[in-house]
């Protein structure tokens, strides 16, 4: 690895040779503001925040785009480049509006951070706001707000580069240009899969979650309805970032308490369904296997990544697992067996699931599967940052809240399904479990270490019984296309595709960065929030989910057996092509 040598304001740094200026003053405990940069993004320079000097030369650059040199020395703070920063922020602001106090982004907005850290006080500049341009509320997940968008490019960048799926294009050409759909669709009528990374990434209120906490309120002050809620693998790691403690703290009771307070009458854990689906999509990859079926199975368990493949893979379809998500498991299982174990009248049970995807909000009406009880299986799902906001709301004092314990049946869980929320975790659990399956011992190594990490792509075998299973974890759309591509040519050609489990993630780093977790991922937070899922993991007595005394008993007075008659009505689904565009 070559190295370069450079001075950031006057400090010594040797970085890789390829470094930006910007990287290059972060080793160097200088922060240069930004805008439009995001790690996770190929620098695109649009704003114009991160400019700084080279020594001795007249020239200004913009440091998040600007590879370091050899032997230069650079300039990041003087008063030419506060004002000049100072202005460009000011510019941006002209064409923003100054509704601050009714954003959902207040108190977590870039731009925001930015004007009060300059110390914005006036505008000199005319204000040229848009407000001509329309919401876009057509997608039941994600809302489009153009008026306050600033031009920055990370949602197209996102959706392009590390998606793959170009919902969203750079429309039209300087003052006048607009991040939207081609040919301006509504967003719903576009190939968007309702991911949320676009708003995950957007650094102001322009693109964000539809808020259903509304939704929520209703329900609990109606006392014609039961609430009950439940909480996704990576809430409890996520949700603790919101309230000021160090990312990837395991919060998982405190949330329990906290959805009781907020006025749910029972608390279930999604991890329940996570075992749940795992026993159904473990035993139908050894169905699969066994029994000469389609290979490779995919995982099916990410609503964004099902998308993906109805729109632009409906040739492999058949390779999905027909199992539902963990979330649409969970739901008939409460209106069916849970209902009756409590004595329930299911018409009246109001479902809240606490998700980190906004992808969940369409997938709960996707189509008439999401309905297998008899009534609609999940009745609302609320994003992690959703339900942060009702805490709030609410006056609770997070942090400090005594813990209490999940509501029995639905509430029980192995390890496996709490590492559903990392990239690798899916594949994981399902060895433990398939393993069991195939030899009827357990695995000895319960933690598989080649399919954890940030790795793109991750690919190896496991032994089950002297049978080599082929397996690959993949997250990110754009990373999955090459994989599947693969497939696709094996499959036109009749040949053996070079794997036979491949779990797919719509988002980097798998549930722990999805669309509705808190702001600011990076990797380094990806990792943190992952490692949480594995100390809880770790610290559970139970970690397979066939294992799980829950599991069993549904199994034994309910469901009969994985993939019986009962279990292909509840806990499983069918897919169809999707148009990319619908309109």
């Amino acid at each position: 690895m070559s190295t370069v040598h450079v001075k950031i304001n006057g400090i010594p740094v040797e970085v890789e040779a390829g470094t930006s200026i910007l990287l290059a003053a972060k080793k160097a405990g200088v922060r240069i503001p930004t805008l439009c940069y995001h790690p996770d993004l190929k620098p695109f320079g649009s704003c114009g925040m991160c400019i700084v000097k080279q020594e001795g030369s007249p020239k200004i650059m913009r440091a998040c785009a600007s590879p370091c040199d050899e032997g230069r020395a650079y300039i990041t703070d003087d008063p030419e480049l506060r004002k000049v920063r100072k202005e460009v922020l000011q510019l941006t602001l002209s064409t923003h509006p100054a509704s601050c106090l009714t954003c959902v982004r207040s108190g977590k907005c870039e731009l925001q951070s930015l004007a009060t850290e300059f110390g914005i006080r006036e505008q000199p500049f005319q204000p040229r706001v848009n407000f001509s341009a329309k919401k876009d509320t057509s997608s039941p997940s994600i809302v489009l707000d153009p008026v306050k968008c600033v031009k920055c490019g990370r949602c197209v960048q996102v959706c392009q580069d590390l998606q793959g799926v170009f919902a969203l294009e750079f429309i039209g050409r300087g003052g006048n240009v607009a991040m939207a759909p081609a040919a301006m669709l509504k967003l719903n009528d576009s190939p968007c899969i309702k991911c949320g990374q676009c708003a995950a990434h957007c650094p102001v209120g322009a693109i964000y979650e539809k808020d259903d906490t509304g939704r929520f309120e209703e329900a609990v002050a109606d006392p014609d309805k039961v609430v009950v809620a439940e909480i996704a693998p990576s809430i409890r790691v996520g949700l603790s970032e919101e309230f000021g403690l160090p990312a990837g703290t395991v919060t998982t009771k405190k949330i329990y308490t906290a959805l009781r307070r907020l006025g749910a009458k029972y608390v279930h854990d999604t991890n329940f369904g996570a075992d749940l689906t795992i026993m159904e999509e473990g035993y139908e990859l050894v169905h699969r296997i066994t029994k000469g079926g389609v290979l490779p199975q995919f995982t099916s368990c990410c609503p964004g990544w099902v998308n993906y493949a109805e729109e632009y893979y409906p040739d492999l379809l058949d390779n999905l697992s027909s199992a539902k998500s963990p979330m649409q498991m969970q739901g008939p299982m409460t209106k069916t067996y849970f209902a009756k174990n409590q004595k329930l009248d299911p018409s009246k049970i109001f479902l809240v699931a606490i998700m980190p995807c906004t992808a969940k909000k369409y997938e709960i009406i996707k189509d008439d599967t999401m309905k297998s009880s008899g009534y609609q299986d999940t009745d609302l799902v609320l994003t992690t940052r959703e339900l942060a906001r009702l805490i709030r709301q609410a006056g609770i004092d997070f942090a400090n809240l005594p813990e209490s314990e999940a509501d029995d049946p639905l509430g029980e869980y192995s390890g496996a399904g709490t590492i559903f929320g990392a990239t690798g975790g899916v594949m994981e659990a399902a060895i433990r479990t398939a393993y069991h399956a195939v030899t009827g011992k357990e695995l000895e190594d319960v933690e598989v270490n080649a399919v954890r990490g940030l790795k793109e792509v991750k690919v190896g075998e496991v032994d089950m019984g002297g049978r080599k299973v082929r397996v690959a974890v993949v997250h990110g759309m754009v990373n999955a296309k090459e994989l599947l591509d693969e497939v696709r040519e094996c499959k036109k050609a009749g040949k053996p595709a070079p794997y036979d489990f491949v779990e797919v993630m719509a988002c980097r780093g798998g549930c722990v960065a999805g669309g509705g977790q808190p702001y600011g991922a990076d990797d380094e937070i990806r990792a943190e929030r992952a490692a949480g899922l594995y100390s809880d993991d770790e610290h559970c007595k139970i970690r397979r989910s066939h294992e799980n005394p829950s599991i069993k008993k549904i199994y034994k007075e309910f469901l009969g057996e994985p993939l019986s008659e009962v279990s292909e009505k509840y806990l499983h689904t069918s897919y169809k092509q999707i148009p990319l565009y619908k309109a």
